[in-house]
Parts: structure tokens; C-alpha cells; sequence
């Protein structure tokens, strides 16, 4: 948990320095800096920021770096420190360190903001991610190769790029990356899919609290994003013309999704998960409706969708902090020592007060940290009735100060 963050210029941020506790609600008008508190949280975390990529863009005008310096509950500390032209430095407990995954195995952060209540519409990136944050922290050995397959994949996507017509040289080089991208393929599918499997009840479960009339009829899967029923490393040989048009890789790991689905109930409310679109066994009367399999964002409305989102953030939490603390661990387990931050950015424009609440209501009950933005203090009652002493600051103009 963290007992002390320091932030020095990100964005309107120049010099703050604050204590922290369980829950903390910063509250403030837009551009008075609530966000980017969050912001610099995440960066510590993350490496990244969860508004743009390029650290020029939330440095401080006029300013070479930001920095982030947080001091935990256990008396370790984290620091990042941003140029410009993307430089990062990072240290944990004064010493610097060179992998950014030791800072997020000290500081696991899950953001639930309104920029992510499109990832049903957008591409595969951002609900793949949802999960590969859940597997880095449970699996031992998937960050390893994801790293391995992600360099190989750029080597590949490089040499794609160059020319539509190798040399023997060249695909002798591009079979050996293929053979080695298929051998960590199967293991990151290995992991991705233990969790997604150890996830959907959990999923359901906070579907059930947020969105109890669709509890029948929503759905998790997991898209490998290749067919796992055969080498990868064959199946990239087989698409070998096509990728060299086109000058990427088109199947494997990188293009591995999750998807949501909705199904329809028949006329008399039951749940069919065997027909398919159309489909009217001969024991049915005329009066039966086809079961409709649909994805969930094609069919539920704007704030349906927005629920359906949190549920998908908000069950893993549980999830992660349930599984880590099992008395005895798998071998290709981690054992989480962190306390996981959550951070909500400005939750009441988002959702209403019934999904507020129980949102808050499970966090309060979880051993997380909590840092969330609200433009006014209407959310303060029900913080106050949930945690027992929670911290309340005012933000304005880039100052932070406790209420």
C-alpha cells in the first residue's frame, strides 16, 4: 500500500507531496490535476501513462523530466523518473533496477477510468491486456515469454517490412524466429488460458451484483488468436505469401482476444446455450423463438455497457487477491505480497448510484488500496459509511490539499 507519493512535474503537478490511507477521495474541477494524481500512480506502475504514450506530452512545459516517488506501507520505496524522449529510470529501495516489471510486481494497480468503457467497440489490445494483467501477476512464468515472443514477433514484423521476397538467408533466419515464437505461443496460451478458465466464475459472479437481469445470458471466451490444435510455427510457415504482402504477422499471441457475449432466452425465459441462430429442434412448438448468440456491445445500451466493463475490471480483483493467498501455491504461481491500488477516475459520471455502491461496497472488503476522483463531494457519505477512516483531499490548480 502506498504510505507516501511524491509527484514532480507531470502535467499541472510541480511539486506534491502527500500521505495516504485505504481510501482516498480527491475531489476537484476538470484541469485542477485530480487525473493526473492517478496518472502519475499508473506511470509508477505501468511504465506508461493511461492518456498518452509520449511522456513529452505530460511532462511539465518547460520541464526535461517527471517523477514519481512512492514510499509503501512495508518501508520499500519506487521511484520513476521520465525524459522527454522516453529515457526511463527506474529504482526500487534506492538501487536502480532495469525491468520495469519489478515496480509492477511491488505496486499491481487496476484502473477503472472512462476511457476504458470502450474497449467492447475497440480493438483486441485493450481486452487482451485486461487479461495479461491478470496472468503476469498469478503465473510465474508468462512475463518471461511474453517477452521472449514479443521481441521475436518484432524481429519477424521487421524483416516482413523490408521486402515481399526473401532471400535463403532470410528465411532461413525467419524459420528459426517461427520456431521459436511457437515454442513461447504455447506456453503464454497455456497460462492465458488457466486463468481465463479460474476467472469466468468470478466474472459471473460480479455480473450477477451489476447486471443481474443479463446474469443468464452474458459470457466470457477466450480467442488464442491462432488454432491451438496446430504448431504455430506451422501455421506461420502455411500464411507465409500473405504476411510478406502485407508486411506483418497476422496470427499468434499478439492477436489473442477476449470477447462477451450475449445470448437470447427462448419464449419461456430459458437459457439455450446448444442451438445456434435459427435453429428450432422438432420437439418445439412455432412459438419458440430462436436462441440469438450476439457480442454484448452490439446489443446493450451505452450504460449497460459501462457496467458490463466494470464487472469485467472489478472480478478480477478478487480473483487475483483469492488465488495468491491459497496456503499452498502452484509451482508456476506467484505469491502476492503486494497490496493491489485501485483507482477509479471519476466513477460518478460513469456509473449510477446503485452500481456505485456496490462497486464501493466490494472494494471496502477487499485488502486494496483506493484512490478515487469525484468533481463534487456528493460521494463522501457513502466512503465514510464503508471505510473507517478514509482521506479526503481537495485538488486545485495542481495543489493538493487534506480536507
Amino acid at each position: 500500500m502506498i504510505e507516501r507519493l511524491q509527484v514532480s512535474y507531470l502535467r499541472n503537478l510541480a511539486q506534491v507531496d502527500f500521505s495516504s490511507a485505504a481510501c482516498n477521495v480527491i475531489i476537484g474541477a476538470n484541469g485542477s490535476g485530480k487525473t493526473s494524481l492517478l496518472e502519475a500512480i499508473f506511470l509508477l506502475s505501468r511504465g506508461k501513462s493511461f492518456r498518452h504514450h509520449q511522456p513529452k506530452r505530460y511532462i511539465q512545459h518547460h520541464q526535461s523530466t517527471a517523477t514519481v516517488h512512492a514510499k509503501l506501507n512495508d518501508g520499500s520505496t519506487l521511484a520513476i523518473q521520465k525524459k522527454a524522449d522516453a529515457t526511463t529510470l527506474l529504482r526500487l529501495n534506492q538501487t536502480t533496477v532495469y525491468n520495469q516489471s519489478i515496480l509492477t510486481e511491488q505496486l499491481p494497480t487496476l484502473l477503472i477510468d472512462p476511457s476504458s468503457m470502450d474497449m467492447l467497440e475497440q480493438g483486441s489490445a485493450s481486452r487482451r491486456q485486461l487479461l495479461d494483467w491478470l496472468v503476469f501477476h498469478m503465473k510465474q512464468g508468462f512475463h518471461p515469454q511474453w517477452v521472449a515472443y514479443q521481441r521475436l514477433l518484432k524481429q519477424r514484423n521487421s524483416l516482413l517490412k523490408q521486402t515481399t521476397h526473401l532471400s535463403h538467408v532470410q528465411l532461413a533466419e525467419l524459420k528459426s524466429w517461427d520456431k521459436g515464437l511457437g515454442n513461447h505461443a504455447a506456453l503464454i496460451h497455456h497460462y492465458r488460458e488457466q486463468v481465463f478458465t479460474e476467472w469466468q466464475p468470478y466474472f459471473a459472479k460480479t455480473i450477477a451484483q451489476l447486471l443481474p437481469a443479463y446474469a443468464e445470458q452474458l459470457s466470457l471466451s477466450y480467442n488464442a488468436g491462432y488454432d491451438t490444435d496446430v504448431a504455430l510455427e506451422m501455421q506461420l510457415n502455411e500464411r507465409l505469401e500473405q504476411d510478406l504482402q502485407l508486411g506483418y504477422t497476422r496470427i499468434g499471441n499478439h492477436r489473442a482476444d477476449i470477447h462477451v457475449h450475449w445470448r437470447s432466452s427462448d419464449s419461456t425465459g430459458s437459457k439455450n446455450t446448444d442451438k445456434k441462430v435459427g435453429d428450432i429442434s422438432e420437439n418445439e412448438t412455432n412459438y419458440k423463438l430462436p436462441i440469438l448468440k450476439e457480442q454484448a456491445a452490439n446489443v446493450l445500451s451505452r450504460g449497460e455497457k459501462k457496467l458490463l466493463i466494470t464487472a469485467l475490471r472489478l472480478s478480477q480483483l478478487p480473483l487475483l487477491l483469492n488465488t495468491t493467498s491459497n496456503a499452498e501455491t502452484a509451482a508456476s504461481e506467484k505469491t502476492l505480497n503486494a497490496t493491489p491500488v485501485v483507482l477509479l477516475d471519476d466513477i460518478t459520471a460513469e456509473l449510477d448510484d446503485r452500481a456505485i455502491k456496490i462497486l464501493l461496497s466490494t472494494l471496502a472488503q477487499l485488502p486494496c488500496q483506493v484512490f478515487m476522483t469525484s468533481l463534487t463531494d456528493d460521494i463522501v457519505p457513502l466512503v465514510q459509511e464503508l471505510w473507517s477512516k478514509p482521506n479526503m483531499f481537495h485538488v486545485k490548480q495542481g495543489q493538493i490539499q487534506l480536507i
